[in-house]
């Protein structure tokens, strides 16, 4: 009994391009012609193709497959198969419970999702696109840290007179903010420590990108009392 490529390709649940594309990269020998110049393919060639098929099907690269030759039982291949299969589980699992959390808590995707509860906390635009920022530069527990202390505190007058605050604003409406922004941040301090250490891992990374990005997003009146508050903290 011999084959044609299509009928060939047919009994393996593949096609006759993918047959004529093992050949070239030689995986599949090429069978003898017969006298009209067709391929005519036997049981060796479909029980390659079979197991060529096969290990495809299961995620075997093709260039593991040509060195596994004709072994029929490669157990490390299949080892290695499997330990690769648990990893993707494992990340898959984890991506449909970022997904579950995005879609029951409304979580942006800007945000990572220890930052769950903080759906809810009302933020300025600027305080929220800074808090994205965040979500990529700090550690888990970070993290963590910071989104409780952000769902933890409500806003207050504090917040709306930063968020309000004229770019030509005043020396003395600036440092009266910067004072009563310095005596909160204390007051948060006491109950959030480890909100208060973050970017511990690149400290220079860390301050660095917050400063540019705080450049974009605050007028600089705002900026002027973010040091002011920066340097009250210090002193304190």
């Amino acid at each position: 009994m011999a084959w044609s490529t299509r009928e060939l390709a047919e009994l393996a649940g593949t096609t006759a391009r993918t047959v004529r594309h093992y050949h070239q990269i030689g995986l599949l020998p090429e069978p003898e012609r017969r006298s009209n110049g067709y391929k005519q393919y036997g049981v060796t060639h479909l029980v390659r193709l079979l197991r060529i098929t096969r290990l495809a099907q299961l995620g075997v690269g093709l260039h593991t497959v040509a060195q596994l030759g004709d072994d029929e039982h490669p157990v490390e291949a299949l080892r290695a198969l499997d330990a690769e299969l648990v990893e993707q589980m494992d990340r898959l699992a984890g991506a449909r419970a970022e997904i579950a959390t995005m879609l029951s808590e409304q979580l942006a995707t800007d945000l990572p999702p220890e930052f769950a509860g903080t759906t809810a906390v009302p933020m300025s635009d600027a305080d929220r696109r800074l808090t994205s920022v965040l979500g990529r530069l700090l550690d888990r527990d970070e993290r963590r840290a910071y989104a409780d202390l952000l769902a933890s505190d409500s806003r207050s007058d504090v917040d709306d007179d930063f968020e309000h605050l004229d770019a030509e604003a005043g020396d003395a409406a600036r440092q009266d903010l910067a004072v009563r922004m310095t005596a909160r941040l204390r007051t948060l301090r006491a109950d959030h420590p480890g909100a208060f250490t973050l970017g511990s891992s690149d400290p220079r990374r860390f301050h660095r990108t917050v400063e540019q990005v705080s450049r974009e997003l605050y007028n600089p009146a705002q900026l002027d009392v973010l040091r002011r508050v920066a340097v009250l903290f210090r002193r304190g």
